[in-house]
């Protein structure tokens, strides 16, 4: 109980400080994004909106203009048992990446997903 108390202000303050301090999104051609989306296009991001690490990981997403869908896990049920059942854990940051032959790797710590989504952007 007293943990909720503290959480529910701490994360709207985070959230507050992520509004107000948003990056901006690079300025790409239209073909340029083109590409950059094709290389997101099977990526999801199960995540929680206050959650600090999740907020590293979508500011990312904005700094590198990178579409990727994101999947609250406290929003809808199925997210979270997709994430237990198919990653083997509860945490977020996750990024879910379907690969072109099907495999599908959950790739777990913001900064292990922040790294991968550089590296996407620098091969696009």
């Amino acid at each position: 109980m007293i943990m909720s108390l503290i959480r529910w202000p701490i994360g709207r303050l985070i959230l507050l400080i992520n509004f107000i301090f948003s990056p901006r999104s690079p300025k790409r051609t239209q073909s340029e994004q083109v590409k950059v989306d094709a290389k997101t296009q099977n990526l999801s991001l199960y995540q929680l909106p206050s959650c600090p690490f999740c907020v590293k990981v979508r500011r990312t997403m904005k700094r590198e203009g990178l579409n990727i869908e994101l999947r609250n896990i406290n929003q809808k049920n199925d997210y979270r048992e997709e994430l237990i059942r198919e990653g083997g854990k509860r945490t977020v940051p996750c990024l879910r990446i379907e690969k072109a032959d099907g495999e599908v790797q959950w790739l777990y710590e913001s900064s292990d997903v922040v790294a991968h989504l550089q590296q996407l952007v620098k091969a696009a």
